[in-house]
């Protein structure tokens, strides 16, 4: 049977009361009457309509940016351009969805077009901005104090081949992990009747839903930019010193990767909690785990550790092994849990949840 006939008034607003819609929209509402060019859809729109006119746009504008990083990287000889792309593609998809569709198409100025969006969308584009801007500024500033290639490439690149392979092998399907993680703003700023009508009906938890989610940002924020800081100061005091244990990296072997989980996560959490999340946008969190997780994250970056320090330095490749035995890989036990840096992640979470609260209620 097909999705639709299963899911039907999920994805294609029929069989749905009337007098049941109008709470489910977000608030405030779409204008009734957008102009003829607006890419907001109708509400009857099925599920492959629904993809064909938001996510293949989507995928459209993550191949063009794959493409030519992919001849800019090739041309430098840095495999990394990649790297640079990841968060300047999502963060500018999610504001060309959210912005300057409306400003081309509808003729809007860009304060009215950000006026449209209702407080949970402004939290989102928010939310995407920083994540993306600070994720981008480390990468950047990495990469011209390095001054060559991430290390992590200099195994793949000796192959005569790969660079002739790498944009159908690297580039574009980090196009396609792009486009799905970016499901929650393309969704829901460009359809977000269909994510209103869509979404899974949370009224009695909506503000528990709001809270989590900037809980699960604040805190996944502290662990990323933390884990940069503690690992950058490492560094200044013996380029050569030993692994790295203390602070944040006592919780994980991974906290960065761990914290860009908890974020990304929030995203999804925050559009539930604001009746926006359609489903499809669930995709989104569990492809941005997979992909840290088990493909260009995780799995790399420790594969690349262990075979850099077995040739070019065995003591840190013996302290690697003990850190691989007593530390998880990316989701803490019951000892990591107690750690202290654990415990402050939580705080800036509460401290996060806590501020949003009082920014909204007597500010805004």
């Amino acid at each position: 049977m097909a999705e639709q006939d299963i899911y039907g008034s999920r994805f294609t607003g029929r069989d749905l009361p009337l007098e049941g819609i109008a709470s489910r929209l977000p608030h405030p509402p779409i204008p009734a009457a957008p102009h003829p060019q607006t890419p907001i859809l109708p509400t009857g729109t099925s599920t492959v309509g629904l993809l064909g006119s938001t996510v293949l746009p989507s995928f459209n504008l993550h191949a063009a940016f794959a493409a030519v990083t992919y001849g800019l990287a090739r041309y430098t000889d840095r495999v990394e351009g990649k790297d640079w792309l990841w968060p300047t593609s999502i963060t500018a998809n999610a504001w060309w969805n959210a912005i300057g569709t409306y400003v081309i198409n509808d003729d809007l100025t860009i304060p009215e077009a950000w006026s449209r969006l209702d407080y949970s969308q402004k939290l989102l584009l928010g939310g995407v901005s920083v994540w993306g801007l600070r994720l981008l500024y480390r990468i950047v500033s990495r990469s011209a104090k390095r001054g060559r290639d991430d290390p992590r490439y200099a195994a793949v690149k000796k192959d005569e081949r790969f660079w002739n392979l790498a944009f159908f092998s690297l580039f574009l399907p980090e196009a396609v992990a792009q486009t799905l993680i970016s499901l929650p703003f393309t969704l829901s700023f460009r359809a977000p009747t269909q994510s209103g009508l869509a979404s899974p009906p949370v009224t009695n938890i909506g503000g528990f839903l709001h809270s989590l989610s900037i809980f699960l940002f604040s805190a996944g924020l502290f662990l990323e930019t933390a884990a940069d800081y503690q690992l950058e100061a490492h560094k200044k005091v013996d380029y050569d010193a030993g692994i790295l244990r203390e602070g944040v990296w006592g919780i994980v072997r991974h906290p960065n990767y761990l914290g860009d989980v908890l974020v990304q996560a929030s995203f999804s959490i925050l559009l539930l909690g604001g009746n926006l999340l359609h489903p499809l946008a669930i995709l989104a969190p569990v492809t941005n785990y997979i992909f840290l997780r088990f493909n260009g994250g995780n799995k790399e970056d420790e594969s690349s550790r262990q075979d850099r320090y077995s040739k070019s330095d065995p003591l840190k490749a013996q302290q690697f092994k003990a850190y691989q035995q007593d530390v998880n890989s990316f989701w803490p036990d019951l000892k990591g849990l107690k750690r202290k840096w654990t415990q402050v992640a939580v705080a800036v979470g509460v401290g996060g949840m806590f501020a949003e609260w009082a920014a909204r209620t007597l500010v805004l």
